[in-house]
């Protein structure tokens, strides 16, 4: 029980039916509350810079200052004011991205509990820091750009960390739909963020960022207390990412006993199972119950050295990695460049108010937490995370150029467009992350979801950083050369997640020979004998699902 936190060493003691059914449920809930808080802290300033006082003190842009002005000179009174608050911004999301390669190697070598709860002390400090400001009558501009620097390389810390806990606990079989619905955590947050930073913005700013510190900091206690990273601390049989063929051939038999087929025989299964997997397995095949025999040969083994870390570059070879990341960069961008720059569009080319402009721009983020769910869930079935995401790049890019003035009418195509856009993105950051983390290149060391984690989301964040600053640059010459840039990004993102069907990398798709062929989602065959169905056919403990070809 050392590496159990209070709060679980006590529901350990009250065993009860379907304890384990309540700890992935808890894992859910703290890692949803754990990065709702995280967006929440970063929402603030977004809010509090665009909202006008009445009093000098009343707006962060009255209170900055350069570092050698006078009493009365303040970027807010000058033109470059959006330019200064674009540093602020950039600052935050520069840091973040340059921290995030970084953090998942630690996050591989550091207990996640305290690491993620770590973060969010950090995360709590730094948001706090930044509204003390206010109270502290602190005019200069290096300040806050030091604490957004700060809170971005803390901030870091969580992505990893959430991920790779909801990874340990869930199999590959729902975890797109499971995660799908789990990432609306970046919308709630969001929408909570602009809520309380809305509360004090016209009164005193800085408790715009006080409170959203405090409840972070408050969720990163509980987050120690009560947060379980591997279902093997509490007893737990941790979950099957991948199955061996010799497991496959084991349930196969166990399946198909009672069928008349001599095809379906266990002479037949046992003739055709893998010799190095038989001689691996101990002969098991021909010795004893296969069933006991395999069952205790997943039992983990006393005294079994712990798998070293992976590192940096073995995490960059395996499979997918590569062209995950830089599928995400693209679509990063042109999501951040509609979280940063769709209400400033819809002012001033839609000529909305400034409040109805920012409830019009959260059907955006409906939208997106729609398109993660349907991604996630599509992708269960047919077993094609690049597939499902190249087909909603496809459908995207259009999409995103019908984002007119004369389109904007209808809030649905802000739901349609949301969709679309955050979709791909939601699942790369997810379910795709989780299962790069588990890939069967890995031979069973589990110690690289928070490194590939990084990796994924991390090139992503330069595209979170690039897009918005693009947008900055172009929307001079013209919001049409903007929305044919977010286009591109959306080809561009789409061509490179291409790249992972055609070369038969496709995550979930299984072959006898070959472990990620081409073959459709939960097909396997061997000599054109025996077959395995799409996903919710036929189940055996979640893992496997068959049924004979022909």
């Amino acid at each position: 029980l050392g590496k159990l936190p209070v709060g679980s060493r006590r529901m350990k003691r009250t065993k009860e039916s379907g304890w384990s059914r309540r700890y992935r449920g808890l894992t859910l809930l703290l890692t949803f509350l754990c990065y709702t808080s995280y967006h929440l802290s970063r929402k603030p300033i977004s809010i509090v810079k665009e909202c006008p006082g009445g009093h000098p003190r009343d707006t962060l842009g009255d209170t900055l200052k350069t570092p050698w002005g006078h009493p009365g000179d303040t970027l807010g009174d000058g033109d470059n004011y959006k330019e200064l608050f674009g540093a602020l911004d950039n600052a935050f999301l520069v840091a973040y991205a340059v921290g995030m390669f970084v953090s998942g190697i630690f996050g591989e070598r550091l207990p996640l509990r305290y690491y993620l709860s770590s973060g969010m002390l950090l995360s709590g400090l730094f948001t706090a820091l930044f509204g003390l400001g206010y109270f502290w009558n602190i005019h200069v501009l290096w300040y806050f750009i030091i604490i957004q620097i700060c809170n971005g390389l803390v901030q870091t810390t969580g992505w990893p960390a959430v991920v790779a806990c909801v990874g340990n606990w869930f199999g590959k079989g729902k975890r797109g739909l499971i995660m799908g619905i789990w990432n609306s955590h970046t919308s709630v947050g969001n929408i909570l963020g602009s809520l309380i930073a809305g509360a004090w913005v016209s009164s005193a700013w800085g408790l715009s960022f006080v409170v959203p510190g405090v409840i972070i900091a408050s969720v990163g206690l509980i987050c120690f207390f009560f947060l379980v990273e591997h279902p093997e601390d509490v007893g737990c049989s941790p979950p099957l990412h991948h199955v061996s063929a010799s497991m496959e051939l084991l349930v196969l038999e166990f399946w198909c006993s009672s069928l008349p087929s001599p095809l379906m025989t266990p002479t037949f299964l046992s003739f055709q199972a893998d010799p190095e997997e038989k001689e691996a397995d101990g002969g098991a095949a021909e010795e004893g119950p296969p069933l006991s025999s395999s069952r205790a040969s997943l039992e983990p083994k006393e005294g079994a050295e712990e798998p070293a870390a992976i590192s940096f570059l073995g995490a960059l070879r395996i499979p997918g990695v590569v062209e995950f990341s830089l599928c995400l960069l693209f679509a990063k961008l042109v999501s951040y460049t509609f979280l940063y720059w769709l209400p400033l569009y819809i002012v001033n080319v839609a000529h909305f108010g400034a409040k109805e402009a920012g409830d019009l721009s959260t059907l955006f983020d409906v939208g997106g937490i729609l398109g993660g769910i349907i991604a996630g869930l599509v992708s269960d079935y047919t077993g094609g995370r690049a597939t499902t995401c190249c087909v909603m790049l496809v459908v995207a890019a259009p999409m995103v150029g019908g984002v007119t003035p004369v389109a904007l009418s209808p809030p649905a195509m802000l739901i349609v467009c949301g969709g679309l856009v955050n979709g791909p993105y939601a699942l790369i950051t997810t379910a795709v992350s989780a299962d790069l983390g588990t890939h069967e290149s890995l031979q069973g060391n589990a110690k690289a979801l928070s490194t590939v984690t990084a990796i994924i989301d991390g090139t992503g964040s330069v595209g979170a950083a690039l897009g918005p600053l693009l947008a900055g640059l172009i929307s001079p010459t013209g919001w049409n050369n903007v929305f044919y840039m977010l286009i591109t990004a959306d080809v561009l993102a789409c061509l490179v997640g291409a790249r992972v069907p055609a070369r038969g990398r496709d995550l979930g798709w299984c072959h006898w020979d070959d472990p990620v062929g081409m073959a459709p989602s939960g097909w396997c065959h061997q000599d054109g004998a025996i077959g395995l169905a799409p996903l919710g056919r036929h189940r055996w403990d979640g893992a496997i699902q068959m049924v004979p070809l022909g």
